[in-house]
């Protein structure tokens, strides 16, 4: 049966969270078990606490943890028992192994999804490619959201396979609209980088390219996927994190304002709801990593359960839909050419 390791100490909710929701996960699909890493006895005594199949549930016994304040490359190489490094190196080296989900410290993540796991064949740069909520109901891939805050145009283009490859494999979109995000819609606009990086993309072959598109577009605009730098992308992502929360926040306080408003809010309950799920950025998982020879998905560092467990199922999609043979072909198919950067 196809494995999916968890690393049950990563993120500021371990480990009650994070085995919470890989439990709900492997009670939403029956076609997988999950392993999860870390202290064995605080892993068995959240185990305790929920009803679920001990046959499709595998504990590996860490005696370390990798936190934010180390420093990811260091960290991965020193703790080599931490459920982080112990985890990627069970992704790399079992075969019923078929995915790894953290919300551990990102840049340990990146470091040792590199270092252990390795990167496809031709793949410049691996990139972080998060789902975000659109107003047509269906998510929107943002690559990269912080995993290279300095780009050549070549790895714009990169991204921008490996994210096509990523909404065929995943989602079923046959033919992934793929937007370059920048400055303005022109095509003159954006500095060198960008401009360089859209006469690329219109090149690609694979890449069905739109042109460009600004911030407001990976929300509301109608395209599968926004190719941009990570330093753009993560300003980008958590600007809209911030959107959601502060909406969420402002409708709570103006309903319950007054008495007048309270009675408004049970008549606009229903809609109240689907705006706030629509803007609810947690159901869709984590980012996963692309260009890596199996997959990797980081979630959020405040995840809890609710968010862990798409990020699990994830990991699965991504196995079943051959993500990974899916982005080798599609790079096979390109002439993008550039230094595989260490």
């Amino acid at each position: 049966m196809l494995k999916i390791v968890v690393d049950a100490m990563g993120g500021d909710n371990a480990p009650s969270e994070i085995v919470k929701g890989a439990v709900l996960a492997l009670k939403e699909r029956k076609d997988f078990a999950v392993v999860l890493t870390g202290d064995e006895n605080l892993i068995r005594a959240e185990l305790e606490k929920l009803r679920y199949d001990a046959s499709r549930v595998e504990i590996v016994h860490c005696s370390e943890v990798i936190t934010n304040d180390d420093v990811p490359t260091s960290a991965v190489r020193s703790k080599r028992d931490s459920s982080l490094v112990v985890g990627l190196k069970l992704l790399k080296e079992r075969e019923d192994v078929g995915g790894f989900v953290s919300a551990g410290s990102t840049g340990a993540v990146l470091t040792g999804g590199i270092m252990f796991v390795g990167r496809i064949k031709g793949v410049l740069r691996p990139a972080l490619c998060p789902g975000i909520p659109n107003v047509r109901g269906t998510r929107t891939l943002l690559c990269d959201c912080g995993a290279n805050a300095e780009c050549k145009p070549a790895y714009l283009a990169q991204f921008g396979v490996m994210a096509s490859a990523y909404a065929k494999a995943a989602f079923g979109v046959e033919n992934p609209r793929v937007g370059l995000l920048t400055n303005g819609a022109e095509e003159h606009k954006g500095d060198s980088l960008h401009q360089e990086a859209h006469q690329l993309l219109k090149q690609t072959k694979g890449v069905n390219f739109v042109g460009n598109i600004e911030g407001r577009d990976i929300m509301y605009g109608d395209v599968d996927v926004a190719v941009s730098d990570g330093f753009s992308g993560n300003v980008a992502l958590k600007s809209i994190e911030g959107c959601g929360k502060t909406v969420s926040a402002v409708l709570n306080r103006e309903f319950r304002a007054s008495l007048g408003s309270k009675l408004s809010y049970l008549c606009a309950k229903k809609q109240i709801g689907k705006l706030k799920y629509m803007l609810d950025y947690a159901r869709f998982g984590g980012s996963v990593f692309l260009g890596l020879k199996k997959a990797v998905i980081k979630s959020h560092g405040s995840s809890k359960a609710k968010s862990i467990t798409p990020s699990v199922i994830q990991a699965v999609d991504a196995y079943r839909g051959n993500l990974i043979g899916n982005i080798s072909e599609a790079l096979a198919g390109t002439a993008i050419e550039g230094t595989i950067d260490e």
